[in-house]
């Protein structure tokens, strides 16, 4: 069987995605989780570019890896300078791992026009700096970056620099495709190339500025490489590098390579999540394998058939990547996806039942009119206990009157000019009618603010409850200020987070309708 090592760069060429900034306890964490997912290697970042990079080499002496290794990662030796003169190369080598990867140019292009050195100045500096750290005894792989650009401009250049570095002694010559721009057949013509010059193993680095890094990444499999380099969830400079979570399902699920365990694979959408969180990055929903919307089931005629036979609009069982299959319901569904969806949610309903016919037309009704509860699983599940006849709500929305003014009360105001937001809220909680006031910074704040000092009063603990985040689309612009609008709030307790949602022509009613929604359903959660 075919034995594909993974090398993970998460921590370098991830961190130079635009937005992104580890600090220390970051990447050791990082490393960590990387190692549980069974990747052989983890590059930690170059110590000569900054001091992060050094301190993070220094406490990773203190990580327990079960099975990784810590690359450390450079340079080519300087024009003009002896590699054991070079002290980004020395760096390297006083790391304390066993592995180093570095860089050399292969295009001939970028040595005579970036470089600015001769084409055999080049070859030197890859020969010199590979023996040098090889005479450390350290393992040593060679980022031939710019390879397959170099192999079209001039091929016979572009293989040299692989033989230097064999002959040298490298350990494996990954082959880069730096700026993204190859084609799935120009990578494997150049990969099958330079297995013809070598017997030295072969790597693959590819970035995505084309939208083919994963068809390239395999492409190069299938021509011979053994050493996948990529990140975590595709981070990187520009478009990003291969997604290593793709990569790793394909290679496992597609091409029947086991380069990790099923039960490390089970582990890939948590990593996923682990290194966006990290990243302080929102997980991209659409992500394959990992994303929530990976396995999800929107339109009616699938949901049917999804019903009957799980595989006939999923290419994998969900759950062999640690993801799970979701029910969307919308104006696109039909009774099925409404059963299966409260199926999930530990609710029992019965495919004949005329609730359940009237319930998929309200929703529909309700979505005509803004509402969308794709994401706001939460409004979703209340319709479906509202349905109930035997549901009682915590409390009821009587009515409410939002003011906003300006230049009131000032003297009571950070500033004159500032405006004066001010909610009057009437709820209903068993037969008593609470009506309260509360200001707030802006109108639905204020509200909010109106809302909880109402309901605190019989639910202390909704103070744990806080808005974790506000969304407001507008759904008609051609009809201006008289367009349907949508509100998603987020909320959270400091453990778990919800979404509900609201629709109106009015900013204000949507607002209330998705924060009543949210404080109902924490509180029917919590059997309040």
């Amino acid at each position: 069987m075919v034995k594909v090592e993974l090398y993970d760069t998460t921590l370098r060429d991830g961190a130079q995605s635009e937005g992104i900034s580890f600090s220390v306890v970051d990447k050791l964490h990082i490393a960590q989780k990387l190692d549980e997912l069974g990747i052989h290697y983890i590059e930690g970042g170059w110590p000569g570019s900054n001091p992060k990079d050094a301190e993070f080499f220094e406490k990773a002496r203190g990580l327990s890896l079960k099975k990784a290794q810590v690359v450390v990662f450079g340079s080519t030796r300087r024009r003009g300078i002896k590699a054991e003169e070079d002290s980004n190369l020395v760096m390297l080598v006083e790391a304390g791992v066993k592995v180093a990867t570095i860089v050399g140019k292969s295009s001939d292009l970028q040595v005579t026009r970036v470089l600015k050195a001769s084409l055999e100045e080049n070859l030197s500096m890859i020969a010199d700096s590979v023996k040098y750290l090889k005479s450390n005894r350290l393992t040593v792989f060679l980022d031939a970056e710019h390879y397959f650009d170099g192999y079209k401009s001039d091929a016979n250049y572009a293989l040299k620099t692989l033989e230097v570095a064999a002959e040298a002694g490298a350990d494996c010559l990954v082959l880069c495709d730096t700026n993204g721009g190859a084609l799935p057949d120009e990578i494997t013509k150049a990969v099958k190339a330079a297995a013809k010059v070598t017997s030295v193993p072969l790597g693959i680095h590819c970035h995505n500025d084309g939208g083919l890094a994963l068809a390239n990444t395999l492409a190069a499999i299938k021509a011979g490489a053994n050493h996948v380099q990529g990140t975590i969830n595709g981070y990187g400079e520009r478009c990003g590098n291969a997604n290593l979570c793709t990569v790793i399902a394909a290679l496992k699920l597609k091409m029947g390579i086991d380069c990790i365990t099923d039960e490390q694979l089970g582990k890939l959408t948590e990593v996923s999540h682990f290194v966006s969180e990290a990243a302080n990055l929102v997980p991209d929903p659409f992500s394959p394998y990992v994303g929530a919307s990976a396995f999800s089931h929107k339109a009616g005629y699938h949901m049917d058939g999804i019903t009957k036979w799980p595989d006939a609009y999923q290419h994998i069982v969900p759950e062999k990547v640690g993801n799970r299959q979701r029910t969307v319901v919308s104006d696109q569904s039909g009774k099925r996806n409404i059963i299966h969806k409260a199926k999930e949610l530990g609710i029992d309903l019965s495919t004949d039942a005329k609730e359940t016919q009237g319930l998929l037309k309200h929703i529909k009704f309700l979505e005509s009119r803004g509402f969308q509860y794709d994401n706001a699983e939460a409004s979703f599940e209340l319709l479906l206990h509202r349905a109930k006849p035997d549901y009682k709500p915590p409390f009821e929305l009587v009515d409410f009157m939002v003011v906003v003014e300006s230049k009131r009360r000032a003297s009571t105001r950070k500033a004159a000019e500032e405006m004066l937001s001010e909610a009057i809220v009437k709820v209903k909680v068993g037969k008593e009618i609470i009506h309260t006031a509360a200001e707030g910074d802006g109108p639905v704040n204020a509200l909010d603010r109106a809302l909880r000092k109402a309901l605190l009063q019989f639910y202390p603990s909704l103070k744990q409850v806080k808005l974790v985040d506000y969304k407001v689309r507008i759904l008609e612009e051609s009809t201006g200020t008289e367009s349907q609008v949508r509100v998603l709030i987020e909320s959270g307790d400091g453990v778990d987070e919800w979404c509900t949602v609201g629709g109106s022509t009015n900013i204000i009613e949507a607002s209330w309708l998705a924060l009543a929604d949210g404080l109902e359903y924490w509180l029917l959660k919590h059997k309040a």
